[in-house]
């Protein structure tokens, strides 16, 4: 099954010239140039958005943060001309996922589509909550509550449901650090093999009754991790 794109952009230019090379690249592509109608479209089933910041009507930062709302959680890789710190800031904090700036190349915009897929993916396949001993996780909302009925929830951030939902994709398997370093980490970071090691420990803290033995994300020296749920 090809991967779905819906591209919000209403410069005609720029919106074929990322659907002609999202096309070459193998994604079915859908083009809109208006907000409104980005979020309509939205609501169906797509893997991947690109998202214009300057938009006719509702700008792009207005649309991430209604997608959101709505809870609509396709990764965004956010279009703008801004590639200032604070406009970073403000376009992650509404809900983008990634953030390119104008003018850029096409081969990466090709390769940050093709990881925010590939992240997305890690979770979809699974169709279900997460469950990670007294703790269910709704991969769609990224909310954790106790399955005793004790009303205690946690909200995890992105990277820690792309990584749980990795492992928990992979129940029982070996993983190296490297095959996770590849799924749930986007373009944008620069991690390390360290950085998976750090996820791993709050992964633990949250889930694990104790931390220092865990149960659940098991180490193997050298190699990498194995998810038991």
């Amino acid at each position: 099954m090809s991967v779905r794109v819906l591209v919000i952009e209403d410069e005609k230019l720029v919106a074929d010239m990322v659907r002609l090379n999202l096309e070459h690249a193998g994604f079915d592509v859908t083009c809109v140039d208006r907000g409104e109608d980005g979020i309509a479209r939205a609501r169906e089933a797509f893997d991947v958005i690109v998202l214009d910041w300057m938009l006719p009507g509702l700008d792009g930062i207005d649309v991430a943060k209604q997608l959101r709302r709505e809870h609509v959680a396709t990764p965004v890789l956010m279009l703008t001309a801004r590639g200032d710190v604070n406009s970073r800031v403000t376009g992650l904090d509404a809900g983008a996922d990634d953030y390119l700036a104008k003018p850029f190349a096409m081969p990466e915009l090709v390769a940050r589509v093709r990881a925010l897929a590939r992240r997305a993916g890690a979770a979809r396949p699974l169709g279900r909550d997460i469950v990670v001993a007294a703790w269910r996780i709704n991969p769609d909302t990224r909310e954790a509550r106790r399955a005793d009925g004790s009303g205690e929830r946690l909200n995890l951030t992105e990277t820690e449901l792309s990584l749980l939902a990795f492992l928990a994709s992979h129940a029982g398997e070996v993983l190296s650090r490297a095959d996770i370093l590849e799924t749930a980490w986007g373009m944008d970071r620069a991690p390390t093999e360290r950085t998976v090691d750090n996820y791993v420990m709050r992964l633990r803290k949250l889930f694990e009754d104790d931390p220092e033995h865990p149960r659940h994300f098991l180490t193997l020296r050298g190699v990498g991790y194995r998810f038991e749920p």
